[in-house]
């Protein structure tokens, strides 16, 4: 089965750090530009940074710009995003999703499920 798996959410407290790994399983992503999107409670889905199918190329949303970093390690077919000094709008789940032809948009092949992220003291 293709999926993408989205892992590392959880609690975390205003400027704290989180690293969320998104992991492909069925597929190998080493031809896929990656997005991560987040979606809080009564919002639309935010399309929040991404990367190119070889890591040369990424791009953020200005909301999370200096704040977070994405990366990619396709030898472990897995796809990173480390966020610093988070706050509590922060709070959302995070997806990842993988298009073998466009980047960042909002076409893509695979997406994850999901993963909650939420910021508290």
């Amino acid at each position: 089965q293709l999926q993408l798996v989205e892992s590392g959410g959880g609690l975390v407290q205003p400027g704290g750090s989180l690293r969320l790994s998104c992991a492909a399983s069925g597929f190998t992503l080493d031809y896929y530009n990656i997005g991560w999107f987040r979606q809080a409670p009564g919002k639309e889905r935010e399309g929040i940074s991404c990367i190119n199918y070889n890591g040369g190329r990424t791009n953020y949303a200005d909301s999370v710009k200096g704040r977070f970093t994405i990366s990619r390690d396709n030898a472990k077919n897995t796809v990173y995003l480390q966020m610093n000094n988070r706050k509590p709008e922060d709070t959302a789940i995070y997806y990842c999703a993988a298009s073998r032809t466009f980047y960042c948009s909002d076409k893509y092949d695979y997406w994850g499920q999901g993963t909650q992220v939420t910021v508290s003291s």
